[in-house]
């Protein structure tokens, strides 16, 4: 194999053939000039040809060189992720989480100080975003989903079913809080079709959805709109059943329905995640039980599925 250019020389290269100036190359890379300027010309002497004409006290890339800077320029960024990838694996001691960001908050976040008194051993990081995460790539032990149950490369255990009801904040409309469903449907009220769908046929008000204040994606948007008495709100009982226990929040209607999606424990077969794993499992298995406990629900089967 022929003998690989510098990776000092290929950044300097990569930066003046972008930038167009080997000065403002020097300033990004926080060397001097002469420093770029001495492993350009290295690296056009290893490669015997001219990545650069000079004219006058300015240069231009050639056309050679501007090809090879694209490709370069890829290989950096390549290189960048593989090394940000490789640093973001999970240590021995580290459990890393990855769940969507209002589960983390409003479920997960209360209870886990209990698992940390649990497993002192391990130190913790949590990993939210609205989209799936790729929990196959190595970067995450485990983590919450909501679907169906069946991913790719995934075990998953079913943890349990959710349901939808409508609430408020007790200070809403002045404290002055609708007596009756007709009332509440007839002001603005937050929701998601997936949420509506199933609540609106409960209630016996079929497919057609009621006006929508203001549309989000977020469950936690919806949460903080409601805590500042801005509206009505169809959500998940397991996002609003703390401040429902505490006065925080009060359900408008004894109609609930079932949320179409079940949350499932989720974790790729990762030898070096085992153990963390199954700690993890069976305290989220007992904190489930109780938290159905409290609402006399069922603790689901522990059925699992790849």
């Amino acid at each position: 194999m022929s003998r690989l250019p510098p990776l000092n020389a290929l950044r300097c290269f990569e930066a003046v053939a972008r930038l167009g100036s080997v000065t403002r190359a020097a300033s990004e890379l926080h060397l001097t000039h002469a420093a770029v300027s001495q492993q350009v010309k290295g690296l056009e002497h290893q490669l015997g040809m001219v990545l650069f004409e000079r004219q006058g006290r300015g240069i231009e890339v050639t056309g050679d060189g501007r090809a090879y800077a694209e490709q370069v320029r890829q290989l950096l960024a390549d290189l960048g992720e593989a090394t940000r990838r490789l640093q973001a694996r999970p240590r021995r001691n580290e459990l890393v989480f990855a769940t969507f960001p209002s589960f983390a908050t409003h479920w997960l976040l209360p209870r886990l100080p209990r698992f940390r008194a649990l497993h002192p051993e391990y130190r913790i990081r949590i990993q939210t975003s609205m989209d799936f995460q790729d929990l196959r790539q190595g970067m995450v032990d485990i983590g919450v989903r909501l679907g169906e149950g069946q991913w790719d490369g995934l075990t998953a255990l079913r943890l349990f079913q959710d349901d939808v009801l409508l609430v408020a904040a007790p200070d809403y409309n002045g404290g002055r809080l609708p007596r009756t469903l007709d009332e509440a449907l007839a002001q603005p009220v937050m929701h998601t079709e997936e949420t509506w769908r199933h609540w609106g046929e409960a209630a016996g008000r079929g497919q057609a959805m009621p006006s929508c204040a203001l549309g989000v994606n977020d469950s936690n948007l919806v949460l903080e709109a409601l805590r500042l008495g801005q509206t009505l709100a169809l959500e998940r009982r397991s996002l609003v059943q703390t401040a429902l226990e505490q006065g925080r929040l009060v359900q408008l209607s004894p109609v609930v329905a079932p949320y179409p999606y079940t949350y499932w424990l989720v974790w790729p077969e990762r030898a070096e995640s085992v153990e963390k794993q199954a700690h993890f499992t069976a305290w989220i298995q007992a904190e489930v039980a109780t938290y159905l406990a409290t609402l006399g629900t069922p603790t689901p089967g522990q059925d699992a599925g790849a």
